[in-house]
């Protein structure tokens, strides 16, 4: 009998398991695509002015246009991105060991049923602002394809104007004659050919306005609580969805899909709130993460034992066709871990910020050169780089002739992105790798030890092909000082060590310290002129008090809707004596009423000589 060559038994052996393997390809393509989808998304909107570019100046829209920068300023002050130092590579593994031995511990002497109802709870109260967030981001994107704020067509650029409630639209040169059009349909491209009855549109118009109203909460109750936010229809619509599907998770069933549903939310809300700040960092703590990962799998049964046991939203289920020795009605989950979702993703989200970061820099090198500033460092407008893929679909960018060195850039949303590209061809050949090795073996494996080196390879290899190794190493994502010199000056009272940041968890555990120690102490002339002063301006604002007689706010609820129908009036001042609430589009709830003093006398300056 003819020995069989090496090479027909390999083809042989993959035959073989491409037949068994093959009833199981939908659920691991529902597995691949379920990974990618909150890295994808997350990455994205994680994006932030790099500092190779410069914050965009606010300017004044034209009167009657809706402008592209309204989302952004309803965005308020922002949760900032929690940067990692490299001392956190080694708390990471020993913080989430830790928490993977006690997990263990209580469920095999105490049981799971009354940790999965305390951790429950916990995901649900944690979840509820992770799903507002995603839903609410969710929403936005819908509503950029129904209505976006512009779109192309017939050689033109459209803008809505909702106060006349047309679309109008000019020539990108705008000097020919008759370069001014308008359409009565508030769709957008090829929708708005649609011929609609006068109501229909009406109908639209109004479920436009009322997909991008919102207004200006403000909550106050007195020296206790004072927050004023945005609150728009997609924030409330939000609400009313993510209440009830944490309700039904908690409380009724946990169905595989709503369970994915909340592991989306954590991944797509991690993925904006913690980051790596550079490159060292990230690749010092993927690679402790690798060896976690490998001890707590292959030679421990922590890890299995507790994603198999607990009942939460840490990890993704995927149905998948039952076994060869089960019955046809088994109901059987393939699992992914939300880790082997975050922890590479925050690599990939880094990558994708630094292609913003070169392609600011990029832009910065052409504007120095078209000013004639030679090799100085000039870092051009930043334009918003998240956001907007409605407009993006609906509108053709045509690319210029010459670089773009002021906004808008036609690119600023769909700049180059090498490093993100091939963090995610390393990611998904890491994945592809970790379901071959599981279906060979039949043995559940640790992601991240396929994961992390398709990751880091790939991110340092595109690097060294592209000769930008130097660049990718210095580079930092960690948030700018601000230039206010006012602001310089204060924080140069309070000086820190140079090169030195805390470490998250260090951040975490650390206790307030006195902030009246850190001050440095004044001379005592220094120090006599401004209790002088002090008393001064007290002795004035305490006759302005008695004089002006002003409002006491015990508890006030108040809403402020901004009109855009109406010509845009000069702001009112916010000077002593007045308040948000003299404006008319404020509805006022719980209010104390006022004093009945006319406004001369509570604007009256103390007589005092100075």
């Amino acid at each position: 009998m003819d020995e069989v060559s090496p090479f027909a038994e390999v083809l042989g052996q993959a035959i073989y398991h491409f037949t068994v393997i093959k009833p199981l390809l939908p659920t691991y393509g529902h597995l691949l695509v379920s990974a990618l989808f909150p890295i994808y998304i997350g990455a994205h909107a994680s994006l932030s002015k790099p500092s190779s570019a410069v914050k965009s100046p606010k300017k004044s829209q034209e009167d009657g246009y809706e402008s592209d920068t309204d989302e952004d300023e309803s965005l308020g002050d922002t949760q900032k991105m929690e940067g990692l130092a490299p001392s956190d590579a080694l708390m990471f593994p020993l913080t989430a060991g830790l928490t993977l031995g006690g997990l263990y511990l209580v469920i095999k002497y105490m049981g799971a049923d009354l940790l999965n109802k305390i951790l429950g709870y916990y995901f649900s109260q944690m979840g509820m602002l992770f799903a507002i967030a995603f839903l609410k981001d969710g929403f936005a994107v819908m509503r950029s394809f129904v209505f976006p704020r512009k779109y192309s067509g017939s050689g033109r650029i459209w803008k809505p104007k909702p106060a006349e409630r047309v679309f109008q639209g000019a020539r990108p040169e705008g000097s020919s004659e008759e370069s001014w059009e308008v359409r009565y349909s508030p769709l957008p491209g090829v929708l708005g050919a649609i011929p609609l009855l006068h109501t229909a549109r009406a109908a639209l118009w109004s479920a436009r306005e009322v997909a991008y109203w919102r207004a200006r909460l403000r909550v106050h109750v007195h020296r206790v609580l004072h927050v004023e936010c945005w609150l728009s229809v997609l924030d409330l619509l939000s609400v009313a969805v993510a209440l009830p599907a944490i309700g039904y998770f908690t409380f009724v069933t946990k169905p595989w899909w709503l369970t994915n549903f909340l592991g989306f939310s954590f991944c797509y809300g991690t993925l904006q709130f913690m980051s790596p700040s550079t490159f060292i960092t990230g690749s010092l703590i993927l690679g402790s993460l690798f060896f976690y990962d490998i001890y707590f799998v292959y030679f421990t049964p922590l890890m299995v034992t507790v994603a198999k046991t607990l009942d939460v939203p840490i990890k993704l289920l995927f149905p998948r066709p039952a076994g060869p020795g089960e019955a046809p009605d088994t109901i059987s989950l393939a699992m992914l871990g939300l880790g082997d979702i975050i922890i590479p993703g925050m690599m990939v989200g880094l990558a994708l910020r630094f292609d913003l970061y070169l392609y600011y820099k990029r832009k910065g090198m052409h504007k120095a050169r078209a000013e004639g500033h030679g090799s100085e460092v000039v870092r051009p407008v930043y334009q918003s780089a998240t956001g907007g893929w409605g407009e993006r679909f609906w509108t053709r960018s045509v690319t210029p002739s010459e670089p773009e060195l002021e906004p808008p850039y036609h690119d600023a949303r769909s700049f180059p992105k090498p490093y993100f590209t091939a963090s995610i061809i390393g990611y998904v050949l890491g994945m592809l790798a970790t379901l071959v090795v599981m279906q060979i073996f039949d043995h559940p494996q640790p992601a991240l030890l396929y994961l992390v080196p398709g990751v880091l390879l790939s991110l340092w290899g595109t690097a060294l092909v592209r000769k930008e190794i130097h660049e990718m190493w210095e580079f930092s994502d960690a948030e700018e000082e601000d230039e206010n010199p006012s602001v310089a000056d204060a924080a140069a009272e309070e000086p820190i060590e140079a090169g030195r940041q805390a470490s998250l968890f260090s951040r975490i555990f650390s206790m307030p310290s006195d902030s009246s120690s850190k001050k440095p102490a004044k001379t005592d002339a220094a120090s006599n002129q401004s209790l002088d002063r002090k008393t001064e301006n007290t002795s004035a604002a305490n006759d302005d008090q008695q004089d002006s007689s002003p409002k006491l706010e015990l508890f006030t609820v108040s809403l402020y809707h901004p009109s855009k129908r109406e010509p845009k009036k000069p702001r009112r001042s916010t000077e002593r004596g007045q308040s948000p609430e003299d404006d008319e589009n404020w509805a006022l709830v719980g209010a104390v009423e006022r004093d009945a003093e006319p406004p001369a006398k509570r604007l009256r300056r103390s007589p005092r000589q100075h």
